[in-house]
């Protein structure tokens, strides 16, 4: 399916880009979904949550960055 996608759009590294940039944005969605639902049950370590949150969204933001960047090399 993908080789056919990039026979298609003529660059297999712009297919590879975008499935890295939606992997990510999966990603951060569900460290979001998980750090509201985690304040939800516990609000007192909301403090602790939100910067375990950031962290988990940094690393997922990371393989967008590495899809992106080194696939074109």
């Amino acid at each position: 399916m993908i080789q056919l996608i990039a026979e298609i759009t003529g660059n297999f590294k712009a297919i590879q880009g975008a499935l890295g940039c939606v992997a990510a944005a999966i990603g951060v969605g569900l460290v979001g979904t998980k750090a509201v639902e985690s304040v939800g049950r516990n609000p007192g370590a909301s403090g602790k949550i939100l910067v375990q949150s950031i962290i988990g969204m940094a690393l997922a933001e990371a393989v967008a960055f590495y899809a992106l960047f080194l696939g074109n090399y």
